[in-house]
């Protein structure tokens, strides 16, 4: 009887996305951590929320534009309660959002960040095509990992081991894409 495999994983960013940008205080290019506070300013119906990030050297800070002049009936009330709390966790979702930094222009240090690979779940189906296996790994933060180094994490390999099989057509990558990868491993014991 043949089968195919399939496994799926999910890239998980473990902290906080670092920001990358000139300090004044060091007066360099430097790392900003995001400190798990907010900075909220009411004026009249009007309402600014900023997630503050700190410099990691010196402790200059940079402000993070969450909600710039809503009305403070758009916001809603749960998240709002959240802001006034400093809920750390509302700050690591927003940490770990690409869509709030592209939105406030700011660089986001990849080659520093922190992930794990979540299994997602494993199935099995009879298949006509003999014994494969497919391996999924979705990437829902699109953190930019190069295909080989994700390949190679997963299967707990080297990425010049993963290069070498891929030479050798015992790795096939199908589909690729910022937000996922399928590959297809054959003779590769999982």
């Amino acid at each position: 009887m043949s089968y195919l495999k399939k496994i799926e994983y999910e890239m998980v960013p473990t902290e906080s996305f670092l920001v990358l940008r000139n300090c004044s205080g060091c007066g360099a290019k430097a790392h900003y951590k995001n400190t798990k506070k907010f900075r909220i300013n009411a004026n009249g119906n009007n309402l600014d929320v900023w997630l503050i990030y700190q410099c990691e050297k010196c402790k200059h800070t940079f402000n993070l534009t969450v909600y710039e002049r809503q009305k403070v009936k758009a916001v809603p009330q749960e998240e709002y309660r959240r802001f006034l709390s400093n809920d750390e966790e509302l700050a690591e979702e927003y940490g770990r959002n690409l869509a709030f930094f592209k939105k406030n222009k700011a660089e986001v240090d990849f080659e520093n960040a922190g992930y794990q690979f979540v299994k997602l779940q494993e199935t099995e189906t009879e298949n006509d095509g003999g014994q494969q296996v497919l391996l999924v790994i979705h990437n829902p933060y699109g953190l930019k990992i190069r295909p080989e180094k994700q390949i190679a994490e997963v299967l707990e390999v080297s990425r010049s081991q993963v290069k070498k099989l891929m030479e050798q057509e015992e790795i096939r990558v199908e589909n690729m894409s910022s937000q996922s990868i399928s590959i297809y491993l054959n003779n590769f014991i999982m």
